[in-house]
């Protein structure tokens, strides 16, 4: 009997988070790294939010606060969802977590029983099987293809749920193929899910303010009312706000739902930061114009980022709807030589040759369930997304 509980067996740790940590630690050794594994914004988090947390610091607000949320922030989230998706929540029906992943995590561990299934679309973000492998569900993928540009099919989200499914989690736009879902996409799935009345939704809207070319975000239970009983709509304030290290986090749903994440809440972490709830609500209730202009910048990137890569050898890169990723086929290079002399047998070998030969740091498509892909981010300056794309041409074109 070892002293690490087995649970831990279940879960990786996140590939994101390593591949950033080597890319730093490289970095910090002299190496010429690009590291475009993080999904952060690289823009700051504007001057109004910051003040408003240097305000609550120096008015002594930085005593316990309630366990899931002072007041006036879930008023705020209460006054969001009502304005910017029609969706009618009382503030106990709101919780607010150390970041979206602890809203998560509280939710699937206070709701999932062993042998509970829980459908989660591939490529996916990396917590969200290793979280609920470790509430004892058992997780069950739902490939996409490239063809349908990374999009859950109706019929394939119908030939996925079982007696024993008790979640679909859902994540528009996607992290990592920054695929978003319009409004018919999202009918034809709620659809589905209407007639399987045993099935809930946690849905993560986390990218919900970052999308191009007009597109327009809806979220589930805004396109189909009747959802609204069994859906945890999740969302916070670390993308759009520019405020990942501030770790807030927030969802709404039914109440007996919150009242359970916040009984375990209450054992683990108790309240998230006071001062950073301040600031969430100064995010939140505040100016949103940066917003607009952080996304023309993105959308900039975005088209530069397709554009080099699908000039590169051997890549096709589709073009999101929204987030801050591209997820480009490496098809082309598998069973080539890297200039190591390695053969590339998958997506894996892809991005250690990659970083190796060019100091580029990618996340393989593997870690989110989907191969042969990879993952950038390009929520980092234009020069250095040019100098990688570049790079990545290059690492390409050396491939024999």
């Amino acid at each position: 009997m070892g002293f690490i509980a087995d649970s831990l067996d279940r879960i990786q740790p996140s590939a994101t988070i390593g591949i950033s940590q080597k890319a730093m630690e490289l970095k910090a050794a002299g190496h010429d790294v690009i590291g475009l594994s993080a999904g952060e914004p690289d823009f700051d988090t504007p001057d109004n939010i910051k003040q408003a947390a240097i305000d609550a610091i120096r008015g002594g607000k930085t005593k316990y606060t309630a366990v899931d949320g002072i007041p006036e922030l879930k008023q705020a989230i209460v006054e969001k969802f009502k304005n910017e998706n029609g969706l009618e929540y009382a503030t106990s029906q709101v919780s607010v977590g150390t970041g979206g992943k602890q809203v998560l995590f509280n939710a699937l561990l206070a709701t999932i029983n062993p042998g509970d299934e829980v459908i989660i679309p591939a490529p996916y973000w990396v917590s969200y099987p290793d979280i609920v492998r470790l509430a004892g569900g058992t997780v069950v993928p739902v490939e996409t293809s490239l063809e349908t540009s990374f999009r859950v099919l109706p019929e394939a989200l119908e030939r996925a749920i079982t007696p024993k499914t008790k979640w679909l989690i859902f994540n528009s736009p996607s992290n990592p193929s920054g695929a978003a879902y319009s409004h018919d996409d999202m009918k034809a799935l709620t659809d589905v899910l209407m007639r399987h009345p045993h099935v809930w939704v946690l849905t993560d809207d986390m990218y919900e303010h970052l999308v191009y070319d007009d597109f327009q975000f809806v979220t589930p239970a805004q396109v189909e009312p009747g959802l609204y009983e069994r859906t945890l709509t999740m969302n916070g304030v670390s993308k759009a706000y520019c405020m990942t290290g501030w770790r807030i986090g927030y969802g709404a749903g039914p109440a007996m739902l919150i009242k359970a994440m916040a009984k375990l809440q209450s054992q683990s972490t108790s309240n998230p930061s006071s001062i950073s709830q301040w600031a969430a609500l100064e995010a939140l209730s505040g100016p949103q114009d940066f917003i607009e202009a952080n996304n023309k910048v993105f959308k900039e990137r975005r088209d530069l980022v397709v554009s080099m890569l699908n000039q590169a050898k051997g890549l096709s890169c589709p073009t999101p709807e929204g987030a801050f990723y591209v997820f480009p086929s490496c098809e082309g290079a598998i069973g080539k030589t890297a200039p190591s002399g390695k053969v590339i047998g998958g997506d894996e070998d892809f991005v250690t040759e990659l970083l190796a030969s060019e100091g580029v740091a990618a996340v393989h498509g593997a870690a989110f369930g989907s191969s042969p892909f990879f993952r950038i981010s390009y929520a980092t300056a234009t020069s250095a997304l040019e100098d990688a794309c570049t790079r990545i041409q290059r690492f390409c074109g050396n491939l024999a």
